[in-house]
């Protein structure tokens, strides 16, 4: 299991990642930075939050362990 450090920074790298290239996407579909910019920090919020959770009910789940 790892700890809940090593799966917050996981969460906050792939975060940037996502907020990055949504950013671009919406730029490119709105033709608007702000408009763009909005969607991109709302993807990312439901997005970290999401991670995060995910990242720990697995973190929970034996199946497939080995030792």
């Amino acid at each position: 299991m790892e700890t809940r450090r090593r799966t917050l920074v996981k969460a906050v790298v792939w975060n940037l990642i996502g907020l990055l290239s949504m950013g671009v996407v919406g730029l490119i579909m709105t033709g608007s930075l702000g408009i763009g910019g909005a969607i991109a920090v709302i993807n990312s919020i439901i997005g970290f939050t999401m991670y995060l959770v995910y990242e720990r009910v697995w973190a929970a789940v034996r199946w497939g362990r080995h030792g």
